[in-house]
């Protein structure tokens, strides 16, 4: 009897002292909900996504953060870029981006065009010289241009900007967990923090996930006598 009623009794001082620590992460503190909440275009996925301008200096300082994540990201969660529009300059950025992705070349330019502009600090202000820079990567200026000024880009530039624009983001680099959530390396604490409190917020959503059917084991057929 004594026994339990220790065990009781440390059960609930455990209790209480758990309800006493603050949360580790905290609506309106670490992250920001998003009102209303948008929809996402990965079914049974997390959608993660950061919103980011290669004109920014923070995001290019947070871009090996960003691959580093990549490699160990969450198996519920998937991850794509969003580029901001908050003048000219970025809009020719977000043009490169979407171009480098219609003509199969984002894998080796993102990384590379922060490289371009704040190490090597190319003049890049205009779509030609945005094109100029392509031809490193075995397209012409021209393609490169052509895809610039396409439909599909300009399709997808006018999505971003009303998109970024519902996210409420104000800044950059900013990471949109499932199209409810905001954080910012500022929010977090700091760009290495921001990504621990983006796991945390995919493991809440993951748990909301519609979860898949059970198959079930066909019946064994009934044998004659």
């Amino acid at each position: 009897m004594l026994k339990r009623l220790v065990f009781v009794l440390g059960a609930t001082l455990l209790a209480f002292a758990a309800a006493a620590q603050p949360m580790l992460y905290q609506e309106g503190k670490q992250y920001f909900r998003i009102e209303p909440t948008q929809p996402t275009n990965t079914p049974g996925k997390v959608e993660v996504i950061e919103v980011f301008s290669y004109a920014c200096i923070h995001c290019a300082n947070f871009q090996p953060v960003v691959e580093q994540w990549k490699k160990t990201m969450p198996k519920d969660a998937s991850f794509s870029y969003m580029p901001a529009v908050f003048n000219p300059t970025w809009e020719t950025f977000a043009r490169a981006y979407y171009a480098a992705e219609a003509m199969g070349v984002l894998d080796k330019t993102h990384g590379a065009l922060f490289d371009a502009v704040f190490v090597e600090k190319l003049p890049l202000q205009t779509v030609n010289d945005v094109a100029k820079f392509f031809e490193r990567y075995g397209k012409s200026a021209d393609e490169a241009l052509k895809a610039m000024n396409s439909f599909g880009v300009r399709m997808k530039m006018d999505r971003a900007k009303k998109q970024v624009l519902a996210y409420q983001v104000d800044g950059t680099p900013t990471v949109v967990v499932n199209g409810k959530w905001r954080v910012t390396g500022a929010s977090a604490g700091s760009h290495e923090a921001l990504f621990k409190v983006v796991d945390h917020l995919v493991r809440m959503e993951a748990a909301t996930l519609p979860k898949a059917p059970v198959a079930q084991k066909p019946k064994a057929a009934a044998q004659k006598p």
